[in-house]
């Protein structure tokens, strides 16, 4: 059975284009993909991403718990800080990326991808075993995101703390339209700068409507998860179960910045080995150079017609105006400027490795 957010009922309010979304009933858009991409890049939008998973773990073996089963380096998160990494299985490949927070001394929520939230408690479970204690919050917790050059104007308005003193990739916990203790987290998935709210479902809607109130006078729309698509596409930012899965490494998808060897950590050894031979597939960003929008599954071929990858992200830029993706591509194709073919729907039309993010981040 799909299970709809505690703001399922606003969607519907707003006539928002419903469809089902990692068992979720979710808004894939309201007045458009375009407009909606538009709004985010510049002005400010409204995003419901409360699927995501939020697993909160304790106790004096909490950290030994995280440093096991992710990749990066959750020992030098000081309370306040958030990280970005990623679990691996035992043969390097990527189980979920997901954010850390270190809310305490011996306290850390986990963010998770909603498609993945089972198999990664499950995992967590697996792998306690010096017994941390694990709380899954998912279906507690709401998670609003406001996103654009003028999401700290917006939210500002809500509350007394001054938000811009809160850094990139970190939070804190404060008083947002009269909610207690919430977490408002610099984090986003737009490149567009913003923050997530992380706030109890029954203040959900009042926090969603007082966010649209202040908003106003700077055109604030609800965006849905069409528009965030494209948005992170134009970063480069990674989708698991297109770009990343439970065979691809790190190494292999470009998280080698996330993946740290100087602890233990669950495919350790398999991730060195690749990292001394070299991978042999490489995660790029693809930008055509002819007429023609790049989707899932498409062939990427060199310029003799030799396939060489595939696609797993695709769209056409609303700000380029131009198509571009993410595929891997064999290793001695993957340097920047490389040019290549995109089999699509029969024809090879021209097009090459670009770098990324293809649109400059409005993050300061």
């Amino acid at each position: 059975m799909m299970k709809n957010t505690a703001l399922a009922a606003i969607h519907q309010s707003l006539n928002a284009k419903m469809a089902p979304f990692a068992g979720y009933n979710m808004p894939i858009q309201y007045s458009g993909i375009i407009e909606e991409h538009k709004t985010v890049r510049n002005q400010v939008g409204i995003f419901d991403v409360s699927h995501m998973g939020e697993f909160f773990v304790k106790g004096p073996d909490a950290l030994d718990l995280i440093q096991r089963i992710t990749t990066n380096d959750a020992s030098t998160l000081y309370i306040g800080q958030v990280q970005y990494s990623c679990m691996t299985n035992e043969r390097g490949g990527i189980i979920d990326d997901l954010l850390v927070y270190r809310l305490d001394l011996e306290i850390y929520m986990l963010v998770v991808n909603a498609s993945n939230i089972e198999k990664d408690w499950n995992w967590l479970v697996d792998n306690n075993h010096k017994n941390a204690e694990l709380v899954d919050r998912s279906d507690e917790l709401s998670l609003i995101s406001v996103q654009g050059p003028y999401a700290v104007d917006t939210l500002q308005r809500l509350t007394s703390y001054q938000l811009n003193l809160i850094p990139y990739y970190h939070f804190r916990e404060l008083m947002l339209n009269g909610i207690p203790g919430m977490i408002v987290s610099n984090t986003g998935y737009t490149g567009a700068g913003g923050f997530e709210l992380y706030v109890p479902n029954h203040s959900a809607v009042a926090l969603w409507k007082a966010i649209m109130t202040a908003g106003s006078s700077y055109h604030i729309q609800p965006i849905g998860l069409g528009a965030r698509d494209t948005l992170r596409l134009e970063m480069g930012y990674c989708l698991y179960g297109n770009d990343i899965d439970d065979h691809a490494t790190p190494l292999e998808a470009g998280l080698g910045w996330i993946t740290k060897f100087n602890k233990v950590f669950n495919g350790k050894e398999v991730l060195q080995e690749q990292k001394m031979a070299g991978a042999k597939l490489k995660l790029v960003g693809i930008r055509m150079k002819e007429r023609g929008i790049p989707r899932y599954g498409y062939r990427i071929l060199n310029t003799d017609g030799e396939p060489i990858g595939a696609i797993t992200s695709g769209t056409q830029s609303p700000t380029l105006k131009t198509g571009i993706a993410l595929g891997y591509v064999a290793a001695d194709a993957a340097a920047t400027g490389t040019n290549v073919l995109v089999d699509i729907r029969g024809q090879l039309l021209s097009a090459c490795v670009s770098k990324m993010p293809f649109v400059q981040s409005q993050i300061k």
